[in-house]
């Protein structure tokens, strides 16, 4: 599957799943980001981290490392 960090600029994208465990599944899961949340990847900063997000109304910037636990269809 493709998660979060693969997805191109201008993509909207469905959650599927939440790879991790304990505080960082926490972490990601408080900031909105759950399964079934749709979420649009605005832009990506110059050196590709981190990558700003729109979810639930928001924007959200995220690692890539983080990014690369979220896994989209």
């Amino acid at each position: 599957m493709k998660t979060l960090r693969e997805t191109n600029v201008g993509e909207t994208v469905k959650v599927v799943r939440l790879h991790g465990e304990g505080a960082v599944k926490r972490r990601i899961m408080d900031m909105g980001i759950t399964r079934g949340t749709e979420v649009f990847v605005r832009k990506l900063a110059p050196l590709g981290d981190p990558i700003e997000v729109n979810v639930r109304g928001y924007e959200l910037s995220l690692r890539k490392a983080d990014a690369e636990m979220i896994e989209v269809e």
